[in-house]
């Protein structure tokens, strides 16, 4: 939920086996689709969003390489752009704005929330450096399209949201369209969820005044964390964090950006 400036599987885990045939079959379903004349990759044949999801990721790329005397990236990972091209940005917005879905540019979803510029969402994504045999934890589900973007490269999805009416329709949005690796709850994330830790990768959705202890305490070693620092209304920096085997983190500035601010605990901490 933001604002920015400009900017194989190597096993299985026991009961997710029919999780992972589905996964592949969908997958070279897009495959073949992709391959046919006049279709967009990761369209289908009557899908109308597809030269609008290709010219999104065209614009992605662009950006990235606008960025990259900041952000130390100029291209963004393969497996990133293709599943931007084929998420259904505009099945996360709210009704009546599906003419911007595919706008490199933030869009308010409601409850003082915001969906991500496609950019930050691609950046974002592409710091965790996901496999797919990942447990990743989401703070912010928001809209629930970030959420998707990490389902479609993780093993399993687990996002909190504060805000309870997002939550639900981001519920609801992400079951109707099959992601069956993403697990929401309500709740404050500044407390992370404990209970399925540790987590390979974690990536928080808005602004902290500082890293939430309990993220990192929830954090694998060697694990990624990609998430925005600073003011509500100051400077804002994306930073992504490692945690060493000793415990202790690394913490790389990224890129300037404008996030909403923590809610709950987070808020507190800034008063």
């Amino acid at each position: 939920m933001s604002w920015s400036h400009r900017p194989s599987i190597s096993r299985v885990r026991g009961g997710d086996v029919a999780l992972s045939i589905l996964r592949a079959a969908r997958n070279l379903a897009l495959a073949i689709a992709s391959l046919m004349p006049g279709v967009a990759p990761g369209a289908s044949p009557a899908d109308p969003y597809a030269e609008q999801r290709r010219s999104m990721v065209e614009k992605i790329s662009a950006t990235a390489r606008d960025a990259a005397h900041e952000t130390g990236r100029s291209a963004l990972s393969e497996r990133t752009l293709d599943v931007m091209g084929r998420v259904p940005r505009h099945r996360f917005i709210i009704p009546g704005d599906e003419s911007a879905a595919y706008d490199n540019r933030p869009l308010s979803i409601g409850s003082g929330q915001t969906i991500s510029q496609p950019y930050i969402v691609a950046l974002m994504t592409d710091l965790l450096e996901l496999n797919a045999t990942d447990r990743v934890l989401e703070i912010g589900t928001g809209s629930g399209y970030q959420t998707a973007v990490l389902a479609e490269l993780a093993w399993q999805v687990y996002s909190v949201e504060i805000v309870e009416p997002l939550a639900r329709d981001a519920r609801q949005k992400l079951s109707a369209l099959g992601y069956d690796n993403v697990h929401t709850r309500v709740g404050d994330g500044y407390e992370g969820w404990a209970e399925h830790a540790p987590y390979d990768a974690i990536i928080v959705t808005a602004a902290a005044m500082e890293v939430p202890a309990a993220l990192v305490a929830q954090l694998k070693p060697g694990g990624r964390m990609a998430i925005p620092t600073g003011e509500r209304d100051g400077i804002q920096m994306l930073h992504l964090v490692r945690k060493r085997e000793d415990g202790g983190i690394e913490s790389t500035p990224v890129l300037q950006v404008r996030f909403v601010p923590f809610t709950g605990k987070g808020e507190a901490r800034r008063r």
